[in-house]
């Protein structure tokens, strides 16, 4: 295939991209790249001056537009909210990234409460459905578009210490199968499942040497993941080189042993 046609395949060039959870992490590098493709981006996030600080960093390196939105994700009137702002500046929307996601420490299982258990379940799941809902649905009625719902490892090797995490994202593998048929052959509804990936989170999982020997035997790869690593598949699932793909799973967790 020539350079040419496979340039085109993954030219984001007149689309326009949300990206929730996306001033930091795996988020911020999609975000990067879709801009770098030439996509105008809707950064979404808790904290606006975080989504902001990256616009900037976008505009200025790029020659597209960037749109920064706070939005907890977990509450459908700032969801609502957020589509309609977005639209609103761009017109249409052509790739939904679902990114935002959490999963609190806590001791036991039977330490988590009820709020915690809440709060989870809303940042992982909830407000990924209510996304899926307003944004496929105006894909659906207008040009198509692409939506990629980012779930974990944890969806499918489950933990004690992110019991309530893995449910919620091996929701979202049942969720994007459940919109793929709702919402096709216009839109396209896919998974990026990451393991591990060093992005500042990673901070909190303990003594680095140790960590890294636990992926040695754990992971084929024996490593964790780069942010970077994760654009790949992002370019993939949001441009036409992904143009008969839906309601899949692109696995990026290193190979569990």
């Amino acid at each position: 295939m020539a350079t040419e046609q496979l340039n085109r395949l993954f030219d984001l060039s007149g689309r326009t991209a949300i990206v929730t959870g996306g001033s930091r992490g795996l988020g911020r590098a999609m975000v990067l790249a879709f801009a770098e493709q030439g996509a105008n981006v809707v950064i979404v996030s808790r904290k606006l001056d975080a989504c902001q600080a990256l616009a900037e960093e976008v505009t200025s390196r790029f020659d597209v537009r960037a749109l920064p939105v706070a939005c907890h994700v977990g509450y459908w009137d700032q969801v609502n909210a957020l589509a309609d702002q977005a639209y609103a500046e761009f017109g249409s929307i052509e790739i939904l990234v679902n990114n935002a996601g959490m999963s609190p420490l806590y001791s036991s299982l039977t330490e988590i409460t009820e709020e915690l258990y809440d709060k989870v379940m809303e940042v992982n799941l909830k407000g990924a459905f209510r996304l899926n809902a307003v944004v496929g649905e105006r894909m659906m009625n207008g040009s198509g578009g692409s939506i990629i719902n980012v779930s974990s490892g944890a969806a499918e090797r489950p933990t004690p210490g992110e019991a309530v995490y893995g449910m919620a994202k091996a929701g979202l593998h049942n969720m994007t199968k459940t919109f793929a048929r709702a919402y096709g052959p216009k839109v396209r509804v896919n998974v990026i499942m990451p393991g591990p990936f060093l992005t500042d989170i990673s901070k909190a999982w303990g003594d680095p040497e140790v960590m890294a020997e636990t992926f040695r035997k754990s992971l084929l790869l024996q490593r964790a993941g780069e942010p970077e690593e994760v654009v790949g598949a992002a370019l993939f699932l949001a441009s036409d080189a992904s143009s008969y793909s839906t309601g899949g799973v692109i696995n990026l967790t290193g190979g569990f042993a």
